[in-house]
């Protein structure tokens, strides 16, 4: 495979993190302190305990990426799905160092590192496995969070993706526009643009 095709994944795959990440956070700003820890039913996890999962794992995932097992001894993955007594600031300082920690490998693999063999619970995997493994886990999580953040505002809620019944004029917008960049910023820059 060509050294431009590799590097192209290394890149897109940065990109798509970060605008996951956006999104979440985009979500998650709509909503206040109260709905950032209700949990709508018994078994739910809450906003807040999902951005705790989240950060949790890809620190440990993370962490020494390439020469650990991504199940790290000190985890607690558990103590992720509980945040009693803690703020929104510290939940979001602990998803803050799991991005961080996932963008500081992501920027420092080379396309060498990319047949080379990870380990996450003992198993091995490629480390372009562990990524789209990575990628997919944490894009399920960021929708929940969207999801939630969603449902907890009703009728205030403000579109993050196209807008209902909009896709023609969406497709419009894009045709028009020069740099269509990310689909996801796209589809927010338009929504923001059609709330107004």
């Amino acid at each position: 495979m060509s050294e431009k095709i590799l590097q192209n994944f290394l890149d897109e795959t940065i990109g798509g993190f970060r605008s996951y990440k956006k999104l979440a956070e985009q979500a998650v700003a709509q909503v206040s302190d109260e709905d950032f820890f209700k949990t709508i039913d018994r078994e739910s996890n809450n906003i807040a305990t999902i951005a705790k999962h989240v950060g949790g794992n890809l620190h440990s995932r993370w962490s020494n990426f390439l020469t650990t097992d991504g199940e790290k001894a000190d985890r607690n993955r558990d103590a992720e799905f509980v945040a009693d007594g803690e703020t929104r600031a510290d939940v979001l300082r602990f998803w803050e160092r799991g991005w961080a920690t996932l963008f500081e490998s992501l920027q420092n693999l080379k396309i060498e590192d990319l047949d080379k063999i990870v380990q996450i619970r003992g198993e091995d995997f490629t480390v372009v496995k562990a990524i789209n493994r990575a990628a997919m886990h944490t894009a399920s999580h960021v929708g929940q969070i969207q999801f939630l953040a969603k449902h907890l505002r009703g009728e205030k809620w403000e579109t993050l993706s196209v807008p209902k019944n909009k896709s023609a004029e969406f497709n419009q917008y894009l045709s028009q526009k020069e740099d269509k960049g990310n689909y996801m910023e796209a589809a927010r820059d338009f929504a923001g643009k059609d709330l107004k």
